[in-house]
């Protein structure tokens, strides 16, 4: 299917990109002054997009063939706000091995997908790459939060609380395990990741009940 993208280049030389990208039509390069960390990167690179639907992938992972051409379809035949699918974690012998989330597959209403993440430290619902999501609601719930790590999951709050959307049980996405992984579990890295956990924990369920309160209170107001 047809497809564009929008290349963030956080800081980084836009001379190491590859001559195949650099060439390429469909690629749109947005090439930051300075690095911005991962969050502000990709709202600076989703005011760029110009399609009806964005996903979004990690440099260093990929896409299977079918990948957006599935959650494509389903998109556009339900009228849903979001599909995800599958996440398999990649290995360095080409093995893969899939990610069942907490989240089962169908279809689930907004605030349904909070509900399957069960304290900070447990497993997310959902996780960003999963997603393919009408563009207007990605921007509608704020991008990619404030956070300097599990600021994904902060998008994914915000989208799967706003509107409906489907989990199909289908691999979408492939999670490349490498040891150059940011989330690796070095020592900078665990150091903030409680902390990043338990904002995003509560920001879920707090936007939930906000959202909640809203359509009690517009269905009094009517009455």
């Amino acid at each position: 299917m047809p497809w564009e993208a929008v290349l963030v280049l956080d800081g980084a030389d836009p001379a190491r990109l590859p001559e195949p990208i650099a060439a390429d039509a469909r690629i749109r390069v947005v090439d930051l002054p300075r690095p911005v960390g991962a969050a502000a990167a990709r709202n600076l690179g989703l005011r760029t997009v110009r399609t009806q639907f964005v996903c979004y992938s990690d440099d260093d992972d990929l896409l299977p063939a079918d990948s957006l051409a599935v959650r494509h379809q389903r998109i556009t035949e339900t009228g849903l706000g979001w599909v995800a699918g599958w996440i398999a974690d990649l290995h360095p012998d080409g093995a893969t091995t899939v990610w069942r989330c907490p989240t089962p597959p169908g279809v689930h209403q907004p605030g349904d997908v909070t509900g399957y993440w069960a304290s900070p430290e447990a497993q997310i619902p959902l996780s960003q790459t999963m997603l393919l999501a009408h563009t207007e609601l990605v921007v509608a719930a704020g991008g990619h939060g404030g956070l300097p790590q599990g600021e994904d999951f902060i998008l994914v709050n915000g989208v799967t609380n706003l509107a409906p959307g489907e989990l199909l049980p289908h691999v979408v996405y492939h999670y490349r395990q490498h040891p150059a992984q940011m989330t690796a579990g070095g020592a900078t890295f665990l150091e903030l990741e409680g902390p990043a956990r338990e904002f995003a924990f509560r920001h879920g369920r707090e936007l939930r009940s906000a959202l909640k309160r809203a359509r009690t209170y517009g269905l009094e107001s009517v009455a």
